[in-house]
């Protein structure tokens, strides 16, 4: 039986932004599937892990029969990927088989029935919800979710942490040897709420974003949090733990200054990683009246050394650090010049950008 005739696009589209939460091997194979169901002129796609769950709709009416069912969302979508973009795609329900055709390929798929897939519903009133455009929060994403941990024992540090708190929105991240912070000014008066987002809805949600002014609604539930956007809905839970109390980690008497243009930075430290350690990445960062030196060595005793002009008059300092940390930041901060503030060898660094509180980035010295 014909259920649904499409360009492949109109399909493909969909079924992408919603099939980058499957696990490959699960223990409830279901969960490998993706669930298609066409109410009216418009096709579903809903996904889930059972943590997180996306759904979007194609970007068009399509005509055909109502249905739903589900089927293999990995083989699905790189049977779709590997169809000439312009080609025409019809699917065919037959005895819990899905047929696909295109041109003079057919391909047919074991489905799973749709009543037996498990679906994530908001639960509760929302404690907070706001409006931001998409391309600010993206901004936002992009300026701390690179300091998330991966994996750490500290499941709460595997995540981030997104707060409202009157018209601010804030969101940190923290691995335990960095920390990056980036707010935002709402027009809203909201009640103090706060949540950890597991590391694979941020990326995932970072995905999805556009660059546009288009809105994204975001409600904080009691153990979820809930994102739309156009026609994409995603639910997520949250972690439930204790995130660190990051004001107790920014350093406010670091004395040694100043400022200095991020491209620049960034670019001596990519040729002087090209020689750091492998291992323990690490650079040394020697700063004087005037200069600023930034040295790395490997263990085969080969070196870098780049010299940076600034324009600082204070004492002396030389410090280490992961090269890495310091790369993340210079490459996901969008701002022209940053301001370094330093104490000594052992105290944390504050990246920051100039005449702007909205960002800070803490970081650790290491020993080298």
């Amino acid at each position: 039986m014909l259920i649904l005739q499409a360009e492949r696009d109109a399909l493909l589209k969909p079924l992408l932004a919603v099939t980058g939460i499957v696990e490959r091997r699960h223990t409830l194979p279901i969960l490998s599937n993706v669930l298609i169901e066409k109410k009216g002129g418009e096709v579903g796609f809903l996904a889930t892990d059972l943590e997180i769950q996306i759904t979007t709709a194609s970007p068009e009416a399509l005509p055909g029969e109502d249905f739903r069912l589900t089927t293999s969302a990995k083989k699905f979508a790189d049977i779709l990927r590997a169809m000439p973009a312009a080609s025409t795609v019809t699917l065919e329900k037959d005895d819990g088989r899905l047929t696909l055709k295109a041109g003079k390929s057919r391909f047919n798929l074991q489905t799973l029935p749709a009543d037996d897939f498990p679906l994530l519903s908001a639960n509760g009133a929302a404690t907070a919800a706001f409006r931001l455009a998409q391309k600010d929060l993206k901004r936002l994403l992009s300026q701390v979710q690179y300091a998330m941990a991966v994996q750490d024992i500290r499941y709460y540090l595997n995540g981030l942490l997104l707060q409202t708190d009157g018209d601010t929105v804030r969101l940190v991240s923290t691995d335990g040897h960095r920390l990056a912070l980036a707010s935002a000014k709402l027009d809203a008066a909201l009640p103090r709420a706060e949540v950890i987002l597991p590391r694979k809805t941020i990326l995932e949600l970072y995905k999805l974003l556009a660059d546009s002014d288009d809105g994204i609604d975001i409600e904080l539930l009691a153990s979820q949090v809930r994102f739309s956007f156009g026609s994409t809905v995603i639910i997520s839970k949250v972690v439930d733990g204790k995130f660190p109390d990051f004001n107790r980690v920014i350093p406010l008497d670091n004395d040694k200054i100043f400022l200095i243009d991020r491209v620049t930075l960034l670019q001596a430290l990519q040729r002087a990683a090209i020689l750091a350690n492998e291992k323990f990445r690490g650079v040394r960062l020697v700063v004087a009246p005037g200069r600023m030196s930034i040295l790395c060595t490997n263990s085969e005793q080969e070196e870098a050394e780049e010299e940076l002009e600034i324009a600082y008059q204070g004492g002396a300092l030389e410090i280490g650090f992961n090269i890495n940390y310091l790369l993340d930041v210079l490459t996901n901060v969008p701002a022209e010049t940053l301001q370094l503030a330093f104490g000594d060898a052992n105290r944390s660094a504050l990246f920051t950008i100039p005449d702007n509180p909205d960002f800070k980035y803490i970081v650790m010295p290491m020993r080298i």
